[in-house]
């Protein structure tokens, strides 16, 4: 039988219920067999900006997918040397799992910006495009398909809520002495306290716990 994998991409600096939604709405709706998280090393768009050490992404990564069973952290990406682009990374799971069918997850943000993303007309050729609604974000299929020729045959639209959290977002909360708590796993709220990330202060009420 071949598997039906769905690959998440993201710097999870921090991982938060956002990323789990997005990727249990494929998982259930596409019938995966598995949800690669895929951790980046160092993405191109983000150059200039100092990110969370791999070593602590990745333990909060653990502590966030560690209770579902078909979620895996896969970490070829941060593994192999830059430029971390999706276009390059895709070929090497596919190696991986030569028979797999593959779907690339993500937000309608990302869909709308897929134009600005390195080569995304071989990106389509690789994979299909699993897509869930974002608040605010809306597509322009007519642009987009001119945009990236063929596209719109690849995107399987995902069903349900939106949910409108990002990492930034949260690193800002985060220092500004703001409670994370249920925008991120307790496990990975107890973590940012233990290690004193995204905030100048340790107190553990601050950060919601």
């Amino acid at each position: 039988m071949v598997a039906r994998i769905g690959l998440l991409g993201g710097t999870f600096d921090p991982p938060h219920m956002g990323h789990l939604w997005l990727a249990e709405a494929a998982r259930d709706q596409l019938m995966l067999d598995k949800a690669f998280f895929l951790p980046v090393g160092q993405p191109l768009h983000k150059q200039n900006q100092q990110i969370t050490a791999v070593s602590h992404r990745l333990s909060m990564l653990q502590k966030t997918i560690e209770d579902n069973p078909a979620f895996i952290i896969n970490t070829t990406d941060i593994d192999r040397p830059p430029p971390h682009t999706t276009v390059s990374l895709i070929p090497h799971i596919q190696q991986t799992y030569p028979q797999a069918k593959l779907w690339l997850i993500i937000g309608a943000d990302s869909l709308v910006d897929l134009p600005d993303w390195v080569t995304p007309e071989l990106i389509i050729q690789q994979c299909r495009l699993a897509v869930l609604p974002r608040p605010g974000a809306e597509i322009d299929w007519l642009a987009l398909e001119t945009a990236v020729p063929s596209v719109t045959q690849v995107v399987d639209m995902l069903e349900g809520p939106s949910i409108s959290i990002s990492s930034t977002e949260l690193r800002e909360w985060a220092r500004r002495g703001r409670s994370l708590k249920y925008l991120v796993k307790t496990a990975v709220l107890h973590y940012i306290h233990q290690e004193n990330l995204y905030s100048s202060s340790s107190d553990l009420a601050g950060l919601g716990a």
